[in-house]
C-alpha cells in the first residue's frame, strides 16, 4: 500500500529559500519515479494512478523551473529533463 499523501506534490512557500527549493525537486523525482514504475506495473488500476499522480507533480513543478530565482534554477532543470523523458515510456 502507497502512502496516499505521496501522490500529492508539494508546494513551496519561498522560492528563493535555498533549502525549500528542494520540494520542487522533490516533485520532479517523484514524477520520474512514478513513471519508471508505471512502465513495470502488472495493474492497470496502480497504472494509472501513478501516471495522474506524474502528471500533477510535473503540471505543478514544470512552470516553476525558470522563475528568476537562481536557488532552484541551476539545477531544477535536470530533474525536469529525467521526468520529462520517463513521459516517452507510458
Amino acid at each position: 500500500m502507497i502512502p496516499a499523501i505521496l501522490f500529492s506534490p508539494l508546494s513551496v512557500t519561498d522560492r528563493s529559500d535555498g533549502h525549500l527549493v528542494h520540494l520542487d525537486g522533490l516533485n520532479l523525482s517523484r514524477a520520474w519515479c512514478f513513471l519508471q514504475i508505471a512502465t513495470v506495473t502488472k495493474d492497470d488500476a496502480l497504472r494509472q494512478k501513478l501516471i495522474s499522480a506524474a502528471e500533477k507533480h510535473l503540471t505543478q513543478t514544470i512552470p516553476l523551473i525558470a522563475d528568476g530565482d537562481y536557488m532552484g534554477e541551476h539545477w531544477l532543470a535536470s530533474f525536469a529533463v529525467y521526468a520529462l523523458l520517463g513521459t516517452a515510456f507510458y
